[in-house]
């Protein structure tokens, strides 16, 4: 029986920088992967191959909007199968990467499925065929989320596309109803309708991004309607029936019962932890009502020697803060194997961002959080349709938006709808890492003509 200091479960970006972070402080650690692929959500499902699609969408919309800058691009067309074999041959190159990293040499890699067999071991049953058992001091369970399909009549029998499979097929539909108004559901109503494809949202909330801001909602809500997509909230999913010509959602709405209809339906109703058959139960590791794994602010489970990290654990399923939890849980392994006091995860600079047209990002505390932990703050915002590089690009929906703290004037949030939302919330994150007050924002250049300039307009009002 082989026996290791760190045992990573699950070989996706958090176990990977997990794994890595654990040899580089000399403990002896093996990461095993159990999916039929290498790469993680990330790499093979979720970050890299949707904005690869998107990618192609952006272009495409550039072309259809060419007139409004004088320009002809002639007859537009997009071709279908050659952006999904983009998508396939760019992950295929990032997933090879991936593997070459797993196999680096740094740590063991092992393919296999992982399951507890008591608090401190594991058997892997190998893709290769056999048995293994593990041993271990410590462990990560890092095995990321699956597609959540909730109980609708007839949405089995009549079939859908979701994230996992919508990426991967080469024929698009002429028009497509959407479930849901997460960030999975906004990314392709924005990718279908950019390709031309008619789009109707569904979402069972007052609002879409119901995590956000009331106005960051609305924002997105109005630039997607002037675009022609129909957004629709507030409803209760009934049933979905085959039609003559396609598919059909029935829903209610304000008490009242109405159809969309679609020649295909897209499931985006959420994820869940992928826990399913890791034998948490004999490892003694709880989990919520929603299956995610429990952990304290040191990344520990119900066991303090096994730690969670990533979608796994339910609390923000992003990258980053991924990858930033899994690098602390592996260094807090480490000072647990010597009996030194644990560090705690700091969310205070989280963020989060979309990418339809116009983009969305958030960064620290919204205004809703804030009102929630009773914190006294002042809120100034500024719209790029009285932005001039704004103008001059043609992308004039949404705003920017600062929070400050109401007595020392330091940001503690802020918000993008609009062009390069993703890119300029970074500079309000650097700003926040510093402890920066909106008077020393506003306080610094910024060059003319810019996007990122239009900060230094809410900055100027809360100074």
């Amino acid at each position: 029986m082989a026996s290791y200091d760190f045992v990573v479960i699950g070989g996706g970006s958090a176990g990977y920088f997990a794994a890595t972070t654990a040899a580089r402080l000399g403990l002896k650690t093996v990461c095993i992967e159990g999916g039929d692929q290498v790469g993680g959500l990330c790499i093979l499902r979720g970050c890299m191959p949707s904005k690869t699609l998107i990618e192609s969408a952006n272009r495409f919309l550039t072309l259809r909007r060419a007139a409004e800058f004088g320009l002809s691009a002639g007859h537009s067309a997009f071709d279908s199968k050659a952006i999904i074999q983009r998508k396939r041959d760019l992950i295929g190159g990032f997933a090879d990467y991936r593997v070459c990293q797993l196999t680096g040499g740094e740590f063991e890699f092992m393919r296999g499925r992982a399951e507890f067999r008591d608090p401190y071991h594991v058997q892997v049953q190998l893709r290769v065929g056999g048995q293994e058992e593990i041993a271990g001091k410590t462990f990560l369970i890092s095995t990321g989320s699956v597609v959540n399909v909730v109980k609708l009549p007839g949405l089995s029998e009549v079939g859908f596309l979701d994230s996992d499979t919508a990426l991967d097929t080469d024929h698009f539909p002429r028009s497509v109803v959407i479930l849901g108004g997460g960030a999975i559901a906004l990314e392709f109503a924005h990718f279908y309708n950019a390709l031309g494809l008619e789009v109707t949202i569904l979402q069972r909330s007052k609002q879409v991004i119901k995590e956000a801001d009331p106005d960051v909602a609305e924002a997105l809500v109005s630039a997607f309607r002037k675009r022609g997509i129909k957004v629709i909230c507030g409803t209760k999913l009934v049933r979905v029936e085959r039609t003559a010509t396609g598919k059909r959602v029935r829903y209610e709405q304000d008490g009242e019962e109405q159809v969309a209809d679609g020649d295909e339906i897209f499931y985006a109703l959420g994820r869940k932890p992928a826990v399913q058959g890791l034998g948490l139960e004999k490892a003694g590791v709880e989990t919520n009502k929603q299956s995610a794994v429990v952990v304290n602010a040191s990344l520990q489970t119900s066991q303090s020697h096994i730690f969670a990290a990533g979608d796994v654990i339910g609390l923000y399923e992003i990258v980053h803060i991924a990858i930033q939890q899994a690098e602390l849980a592996a260094r807090n392994a480490g000072r647990l194997l010597e009996c030194k006091d644990l560090a705690k995860i700091d969310y205070r600079l989280k963020m989060f961002a979309m990418f339809p047209e116009p983009q969305v990002a958030v960064a620290g505390i919204s205004e809703r959080e804030a009102a929630e932990q009773r914190l006294e703050v002042r809120v100034a915002k500024y719209p790029f349709n009285d932005h001039g590089k704004s103008i001059i690009r043609g992308e004039t929906e949404g705003f920017v938006k600062l929070i400050t703290d109401a007595k020392s004037g330091e940001i503690i949030g802020g918000a993008v709808v609009g062009p390069e939302a993703s890119e300029l919330i970074h500079e309000i994150v650097v700003a926040m890492h510093f402890h920066a007050t909106a008077a020393t924002l506003a306080s610094i250049p910024h060059y003319h003509p810019t996007l990122s300039e239009i900060w230094t307009y809410p900055a100027e009002a809360l100074a």
